[in-house]
């Protein structure tokens, strides 16, 4: 089971997001504030579950915490300001749509930028260490996925309902077929090719 909180902190929040390494739609952040003494076996990194466990627990996340929200970056945003920066954006927007604002923040991975005066951690592979960040990746992943599969409504030939926006080789091979949407990320490269995505 992984790790509760990681300060002495009663309103800790776990961030993560989703997302970030996609040739088409949004970067999506969660904040989620566990229990203090919260336990949850089946939380992980949301990559290691399957959808359906992932849909599940995001309905068993929402019920038992304290506080969650998400957070989505445009990707006319994310060519505009470039990845990083809208990864930022979108942590700092989740946070900022929590109800409590968090004693202490702890945050997937190795870059963050300091939310107002809020003390933060930031911790490698954190979504397999502690159980908030974990619940945050999965939040951030089931919001994102979701709305994905539903963009493929409007935009059936890329495969979104299965890929999610990633750069399979099928939904390379779609858009040098069917040209690029306004979901896509235009100052994002194909691969190791120079040819930008332009829309």
């Amino acid at each position: 089971m992984l790790m509760n909180n990681f300060s002495d902190s009663i309103f800790e929040a776990g961030v993560d997001e989703a997302g970030r390494g996609s040739l088409a739609g949004p970067v999506t952040a969660a904040a989620v504030i566990l229990p203090k003494n919260y336990k949850n076996k089946y939380l992980d990194d949301s990559k290691r579950l399957s959808e359906k466990k992932r849909i599940e627990l995001k309905y068993i996340i929402e019920n038992d915490s304290i506080d969650f929200a998400v957070c989505s970056i445009t990707p006319a945003v994310i060519d505009k300001i470039n990845i990083l920066n809208s990864t930022f954006r979108a942590m700092h927007g989740a946070l900022n749509n929590l109800k409590i604002i968090p004693n202490f923040i702890i945050v997937d991975g190795n870059k963050f930028k300091k939310f107002k005066k809020v003390n933060h951690k930031c911790i490698v592979k954190g979504d397999r260490k502690y159980q908030n960040i974990a619940a945050a990746s999965i939040l951030a992943k089931t919001y994102r996925d979701l709305y994905m599969i539903e963009q493929h409504d409007r935009f059936p030939y890329f495969g979104w309902d299965k890929n999610k926006g990633y750069g399979t080789k099928y939904h390379i091979n779609s858009i040098f077929k069917h040209g690029f949407t306004t979901l896509h990320r235009k100052s994002f490269t194909i691969k190791k090719s120079q040819i930008k995505l332009e829309l």
